[in-house]
């Protein structure tokens, strides 16, 4: 803020949140905190660019006024996003009851002899906030992921998928870090997951093809190895 004897200025810094072909406004406080009238001017080193409304008013004594400044909208971001346009505000005693039609720019002529305060306001890009990330389906409170395996194929799109949303989650430039570590240590576990589920397959052909034991014998294990690929497979998504 700003802290002159005619007007109080917040903020000093003009903060657009910049956006390719996008018009993007931010406004101005000025609070006269006198018991006189003051005029106000605003002017820009790029009056193309910018809209000003209102660029000249009226502050009336221990009151406030808002001025919206809009950015036109642009076709390329400037290099290093650093913008090097000025704003000025003029401000100036008037006469009580003095209205926005009486002001001239000779009320603003400093070797007229008038008292003309000066505020300069510089213009900051700052990134557009984002949005939230979306909240993948299946995923509330209290619900538990299932999965049946049933070939190789199976469990790794379940793990591509689990992987997929944790990337698109956490892929943020703060997190960016802990993201990829994550997401490998999910592919480590992923490809144990899956040598495991071969070994077991392996070692069930194993015992169907031995024939020393019953049909019923084989059902048993089936249904074990089956339920411990299950246990296996449920463990490994709740990780993730």
């Amino acid at each position: 803020m700003s802290t002159g004897e005619l007007l109080s200025i917040e903020p000093l810094e003009l903060k657009f949140p910049f956006e390719l072909k996008k018009q993007i406004s931010c406004s101005l406080q000025l609070s006269n905190k006198t018991d006189s009238y003051v005029a106000f001017k605003v002017k820009t080193t790029n009056p193309k660019k910018y809209c000003v409304r209102p660029n000249t008013g009226i502050v009336l004594p221990r009151s406030t006024c808002d001025v919206i400044v809009t950015m036109q909208a642009q076709k390329e971001a400037p290099p290093d996003m650093q913008c090097k346009d000025k704003f000025l505000l003029q401000s100036v005693k008037t006469n009580d009851g003095a209205t926005p039609k009486d002001i001239t720019p000779e009320a603003f002529n400093k070797e007229a002899g008038h008292v003309v305060e000066e505020c300069k306001l510089r213009v900051v890009y700052v990134a557009p906030p984002q949005p939230p990330s979306p909240v993948p389906e299946g995923s509330e409170e209290g619900s538990s992921p299932r999965a049946t395996v049933t070939e190789n194929g199976n469990l790794g799109a379940e793990f591509s998928n689990a992987t997929k949303g944790l990337s698109e989650q956490l892929e943020t430039p703060e997190r960016s870090v802990e993201a990829r570590a994550l997401i490998a240590k999910l592919a480590e576990e992923k490809l144990n997951a899956l040598q495991t589920n071969n070994r077991l397959r392996q070692e069930l052909e194993l015992l169907r093809n031995q024939g020393g034991k019953s049909s019923g014998g084989v059902s048993i294990i089936v249904v074990i190895v089956i339920g411990l690929l299950g246990l296996l497979l449920g463990y490994l998504m709740k990780k993730s």
